[in-house]
């Protein structure tokens, strides 16, 4: 295998040490945290390309600066490979992130003081959709929509429509961080009808099984927006995007308020990644590995169920799981977090609905199978790495166990390398 960083390891040898722990970290440990994947060798390429020389601020055929002609075919790629995978008219793939596409999408259809209802964080939402921390919060009213019942994860469709009837939303906002399950999209559409709102979909954790067929497409259902990162399960780099699926005149709004509104220069090296990331995306392939993710995280699930730990909305109709470990198990987030860090296996602490514990130390983990799909884990070796993060946390103690334990993940992860190409 070629050298890694033989420039920066010549020429900085503290980041080469940092780069080089990573690659040891990525390659001999399993990853579940949901929101995190691997991309090709092609997409690192692209995101590593001479296009980040470049300065690019303005749109294909309106730029502020000369020397575009080949930005502009990049960025017309990824906008046109974009709008295919989504069924839609319309696409900016220029924000930086997630968060920063959904403020920029904010401010091109609202005006300060106007109402948003969302999904509440503690039942799975996102800090954008309205959490009190944020800025957002000083500038729209955000209210909020729940689960009924946290153990089935059906949501309160009843009671959003008697909030939204009260509240008059200008923007009802669907999608979710650490929800299990799939969105009825057409009663979101139908409360929205009735009030008269935007509907947007924040598919930022599940655009990759929209793309790949393995989920339902909001926009068949009637959705306005859609905003996304583009990594995630889409599986390209880190960076955002935004979704119009005809409204001509809420596009040029979203472009308009991307830049000059937000945002200066777009970042044309990883827009050429995403470029790249959508072509994969295309393939048959993709769709293959998309139904896969649901395949292992029912896999999980299974395990789950046998082990007698309880998860929020009874299980999974998507990418991820989200468990209450301390109800259950009797140790908390953090320490589910460490433990099983120690052993090779990367997934994130989060609250549970109606958690009483603090959100740095909460009662549950959250983990999913994107990343562990793309090395080519199957349902066997789901249900054998769910086994061992249970096996871990209850002897969370046993020095011996653990080691045992981080040893057969070294193994594994030696069976399924992290693979160089996708298509």
């Amino acid at each position: 295998m070629a050298e890694l960083y033989p420039y920066i390891k010549k020429q900085d040898k503290a980041v080469y040490k940092a780069l080089q722990g990573e690659e040891t970290r990525q390659r001999e440990g399993i990853e579940l945290i949901p929101s995190e994947n691997y991309v090709s060798k092609a997409v690192r390429e692209a995101n590593a390309s001479n296009l980040t020389n470049k300065y690019s601020e303005g749109y294909p055929g309106r730029r502020y600066y000369g020397g575009q002609e080949y930005t502009d075919i990049v960025e017309n790629i990824a906008r046109d490979r974009a709008k295919k995978l989504f069924n839609c008219k319309f696409a900016n793939v220029q924000p930086h992130a997630g968060a920063p596409a959904n403020v920029a999408m904010y401010f091109a259809l609202l005006e300060p003081g106007d109402t948003i209802l969302g999904m509440d964080l503690s039942h799975g939402g996102h800090l954008t959709h309205g959490h009190p921390v944020t800025y957002l919060t000083k500038i729209f009213k955000f209210v909020r929509y729940k689960m009924k019942n946290p153990d089935t994860g059906e949501i309160d469709y009843d009671e959003m429509l008697q909030v939204a009837k009260r509240e008059k939303p200008k923007m009802i906002l669907a999608g979710y961080s650490a929800y299990p399950r799939e969105l009825e999209y057409e009663k979101f559409v139908k409360i929205a009808k009735e009030v008269g709102a935007i509907t947007v979909m924040d598919a930022a954790h599940i655009a990759g099984l929209i793309a790949g067929k393995a989920c339902k497409n909001p926009f068949d259902y009637g959705f306005d927006i859609i905003t996304t990162t583009t990594h995630k399960t889409l599986r390209g780099p880190r960076g955002g995007m935004i979704l119009t699926k005809e409204n001509e005149e809420y596009a040029k709004k979203i472009d308009k308020s991307v830049f000059p509104g937000f945002q200066g220069g777009p970042i044309m090296n990883t827009i050429a990644a995403k470029a790249v990331a959508f072509g994969e995306d295309l393939s048959p392939k993709f769709r293959t590995y998309a139904k896969q993710i649901l395949k292992n995280a029912k896999a999980m699930e299974e395990v789950y169920h046998k082990s007698g730990i309880r998860m929020i909305t009874g299980g999974t109709s998507n990418h991820l799981i989200l468990a209450d470990v301390y109800g259950s198990l009797g140790i908390t987030g953090q320490e589910a977090e460490t433990v099983l860090d120690e052993v090779g296996i990367t997934l994130n602490k989060n609250s549970i609905a109606d958690d009483t514990r603090k959100p740095m130390d909460p009662s549950g983990i959250r983990f999913g199978t994107p990343a562990v799909t793309t090395r080519g884990f199957k349902e066997k070796e789901c249900k054998r790495v769910a086994e061992l993060m249970v096996d871990a946390m209850k002897n969370k103690s046993d020095s011996k166990k653990k080691k045992a334990i981080h040893n057969e993940i070294k193994s594994l992860c030696k069976k399924f390398p992290i693979p160089e190409k996708f298509v």
